[in-house]
């Protein structure tokens, strides 16, 4: 599996961003599909998943209520849209796929993408 994140930025707080993953490679709708950001000086944390039906859904504390994760299994695609975004939500932002049986981890993703920077000013 192949994983192409997209839509980073810089937005002043408050405002909005979607990322989007599009996914090729090995059938998209058999994973779970993660987020998760990196700011500079910390460890990689978790922020959002979705399982393959969408049915299940996991969000970070800090993000809940903010951001919503959603996949289009038909265009093996995974979004990020966040809201309210805040100078703290600053980080590259990175997708994952695979199987984990803990999705707030990091184990048990196979897949992850290139990152894409997200940038609040305050």
């Amino acid at each position: 599996v192949q994983l192409q994140a997209s839509g980073g930025g810089l937005v002043q707080a408050g405002g909005s961003l979607r990322l989007s993953c599009a996914a090729s490679g090995r059938t998209f709708s058999s994973n779970v599909m993660g987020w998760f950001r990196q700011a500079p000086g910390k460890e990689r944390e978790f922020v959002a998943a979705i399982r393959s039906t969408g049915s299940t859904i996991y969000y970070a504390e800090p993000v809940n209520g903010r951001f919503t994760i959603s996949r289009d299994n038909a265009k093996n695609t995974v979004y990020l849209q966040m809201d309210s975004l805040k100078p703290e939500d600053t980080a590259v932002y990175y997708c994952a796929a695979g199987s984990p049986i803990v999705p707030s981890t990091h184990r048990g993703y196979d897949y992850w993408g290139q990152g894409t920077q997200v940038t609040v000013s305050s």
